[in-house]
């Protein structure tokens, strides 16, 4: 197993101005995770955006216990922090305090605030599960419950006209699985569909996380940002994650279909809190 870092990378907060004047390497700089997961390893990153912690763990050839980080400054990962866990890769289990949670491909996961033990593992070295990590500060202690996709309320939307059929998983929020302010599920596009989130919105309230998978190695992401007047773009490949701040929106467009994560923290609970930008204003 390769040696966990006991101090995570941190992003710090930018502004809506300042992003104005970003080159392209700044803008990747600041809001591009481009490695969410590393073979036998926790990699994560701290972002000053409601003080989210992203990253993902990737357990090939024996399990992998979640570290504690000494910039945390506290005895155990979750002793003052949920998580959210959900599998994009093979059939693997979650450990928590000595129970264990299967989770086969976008399964989901719970892990409530003071739980000290938690270890992530792969069923086969040949189809590692690959396991998206999203924490946010917690002031109470939830039960850690697990959610399979089935159980996701799947719901069907868009349309080929408009190429964004798609089906969205909810899995944290007010109506699902409880948490003190994580909000967390995930969209899979259509053959043929390549838009996701437009009309685009923000929402001021809480920050935002986008994670890109099943995205061939050849093809990318066009990742919308920026102010609705102002806006910017990432390009991103498979399994790259992108930190969007309150004030930005977040859209996309791909060279072909694709999956994505979406992880928010702050303000509230409802899944359906934004205010959308409507595309005609977008410059």
């Amino acid at each position: 197993m390769l040696l966990q870092q006991t101090i995570m990378p941190v992003r710090h907060t930018v502004g809506q101005n300042e992003i104005q004047r970003f080159t392209t390497r700044e803008l990747r700089d600041n809001f591009l995770i481009d490695t969410v997961f590393e073979p036998d390893t926790v990699q994560v990153v701290y972002t000053h955006y409601d003080r989210v912690i992203v990253g993902g763990a990737l357990p090939v050839y024996e399990p992998l216990p979640l570290p504690t980080y000494d910039n945390l400054k506290t005895p155990y990962f979750l002793d003052r922090r949920e998580l959210g866990v959900i599998n994009v890769g093979g059939p693997g289990s979650v450990t928590v305090d000595g129970e264990r949670f299967d989770l086969t491909k976008l399964d989901c996961l719970y892990v409530g605030q003071g739980c000290r033990d938690v270890q992530f593992d792969s069923l086969s070295s040949d189809t590692p599960a690959r396991f998206f990590l999203l924490s946010a500060p917690a002031h109470a202690a939830y039960p850690t419950t697990k959610l399979a996709k089935e159980e996701a309320n799947p719901t069907r939307l868009g349309s080929s006209l408009t190429a964004n059929e798609r089906t969205i998983y909810k899995y944290i929020h007010r109506d699902g699985l409880q948490s003190c302010q994580l909000v967390m599920g995930l969209t899979v596009l259509e053959p043929g569909s390549v838009w996701n989130t437009m009309p685009a919105h923000v929402h001021d309230r809480r920050m935002e996380v986008y994670c890109y998978f099943d995205l061939p190695a050849d093809h990318r992401v066009f990742h919308l940002m920026g102010q609705p007047q102002e806006t910017r773009h990432l390009v991103v490949a498979n399994e790259q994650a992108v930190v969007s701040p309150p004030w930005s929106i977040h859209s996309g467009c791909g060279t072909t279909n694709y999956s994505f994560i979406w992880g928010m923290a702050g303000e509230n609970m409802d899944f359906a809190d934004m205010d959308h930008s409507p595309i005609a204003d977008l410059l």
